[in-house]
């Protein structure tokens, strides 16, 4: 990792993707989980799409679907595992990590391309 600082191994490609970081973020909030038209709702996702990055955030074992009823409506929830929630942590502190390490690099390259004042 000394070789490549700035290679970020941490940010996997299953949570760095907009739609998923997006399902993952609305369901770190609500441990109990949410309905899928909830989660449609807060991320602004097409059915379809949904499904299919649910489908694969589960097949990674990162959420866990319960299909029942409300009433006599079919009713799917979603929420985060164990592990899950534990891995998004994870790639947050990278995510965090990666932004400062920019923040610094950025900071730095400002200072040096600002021209000097000359003394009066």
């Amino acid at each position: 990792m000394a070789e490549a600082p700035f290679a970020f191994g941490g940010l996997d490609r299953v949570f760095h993707e907009k739609a998923r970081l997006g399902i993952l973020t609305s369901l770190a909030g609500h441990p109990d989980g949410l309905g899928f038209t909830e989660v449609r709702q807060l991320t602004g996702l097409t059915d379809g799409n949904l499904s299919r990055h649910i489908q694969v955030l589960e097949e990674a074992g990162l959420v866990a679907l319960t299909k029942g009823f409300e009433g006599k409506r079919p009713h799917t929830s979603c929420r985060l595992t164990d592990e899950g929630r534990a891995r998004f942590a994870e790639y947050l502190d990278t995510l965090e990590r990666a932004l400062r390490d920019a923040a610094r690099a950025n900071a730095g390259t400002r200072m040096r391309s600002t021209p000097r004042e000359k003394p009066a």
